[in-house]
């Protein structure tokens, strides 16, 4: 529980960066006491019961997206917990301005949670009313604390942005990591055939058993050139995904952990193939509604890779940080 330091500011046990360092990231994680910041009034509370990291988490230390002077700030995107009336919820992480209509992921004024106000890793936090989304019933908490981001984005990319239909192929580069697990399951449980590709041989071998038809070596030329591919390693994979699609095809990227600058921009084949480049960044909060219903209904399950307490976070981070997951780390206070 929240420990009180004064009547007017509550202390949380909180994972935060208090500095950047971007060689070494970690040097700046904090596990600890951290005073709530003030926040608009018209926003709610909800305990947080689950939250799972990202590559978002990793960035924020390096200072990637987030300014020196917003530190300390909390991490995290992702959390499900309960709400003042005690209702099992999750958090939706794009935070909009509150005179933005439509869809908040084009909001040019929009934000992460950790990015101008304080994320999920703590034992509290607040977002506006409009954020909070019930859970269904069919989901534990430490499933439903992995959908906001990972799990929301692979839901936008394949079902929104690609264009796919069950009985068409997908390409998901990079097995193994929280996007890529998340698009194999829902891609398998919407009838689409999936090919995927790490370069570890365990990875393929988890990707075939999670729900992807092949796994194979990354660069590896496939048995048929496919509808789409969902991109978000980026440089080091984006040749192999413009060779991999068929005429007409489309690319839907979000994400590029391995580099922003492919050697070879296959350019000559995106004209002269009439190929798709689809950006695609989260989702939205009815798509995250969508997206929780499609699991509770189809049985589909995020993939977590471990859970550790806050006091544990370190490993956690370093175990992402070092490529050692498959799915997702979820923590708990």
């Amino acid at each position: 529980m929240a420990r009180v330091a004064s009547p007017r500011f509550v202390v949380m046990l909180s994972v935060y960066v208090d500095k950047f360092d971007a060689d070494d990231p970690l040097a700046g994680l904090v596990i600890g006491d951290l005073a709530e910041s003030e926040t608009p009034p018209d926003w709610v509370d909800v305990e947080v019961k689950a939250a799972a990291l990202n590559h978002h988490d990793l960035w924020s230390l390096q200072g990637v997206g987030l300014p020196a002077d917003r530190l300390p700030m909390v991490l995290g995107c992702d959390a499900a917990g309960l709400d003042a009336d005690g209702n099992e919820v999750l958090v939706h992480a794009v935070i909009s301005d509150p005179a933005w209509l439509g869809d908040e992921t084009l909001d040019p004024k929009r934000s992460l949670l950790s990015e101008r106000w304080p994320g999920t890793l703590a034992e509290r936090v607040r977002v506006p009313k409009r954020n909070v989304v019930a859970k269904p019933t069919g989901l534990s908490l430490d499933e439903a604390a992995c959908l906001p981001t990972a799990w929301l984005t692979a839901y936008r990319m394949l079902f929104v942005q690609s264009g796919l239909r069950p009985g068409d192929s997908v390409l998901v580069q990079g097995a193994g990591g929280g996007v890529a697990t998340a698009v194999i399951a829902l891609a398998r449980a919407a009838g689409i055939r999936v090919f995927a590709t790490s370069r570890d041989e365990a990875k393929r071998q988890r990707a075939e058993e999670l729900g992807a038809h092949e796994a194979l070596e990354t660069g590896t030329r496939l048995p048929q050139r496919v509808d789409a591919v969902v991109e978000t390693v980026g440089a080091a994979t984006w040749s192999h995904s413009i060779k991999s699609l068929r005429p007409g095809g489309t690319l839907v990227i979000a994400g590029a952990t391995s580099g922003f600058t492919p050697e070879v921009g296959e350019l000559n084949r995106i004209f002269f193939l009439q190929l798709r480049i689809q950006g695609s960044t989260m989702g939205t909060r009815d798509e995250l509604r969508q997206l929780a219903e499609f699991m509770a209904l189809t049985g589909v399950r995020p993939l977590i890779d471990r859970t550790v307490t806050f006091d544990q976070a370190r490993d956690g981070f370093a175990a992402l940080q070092g490529g050692e997951v498959f799915g997702k780390v979820v923590l708990t206070p």
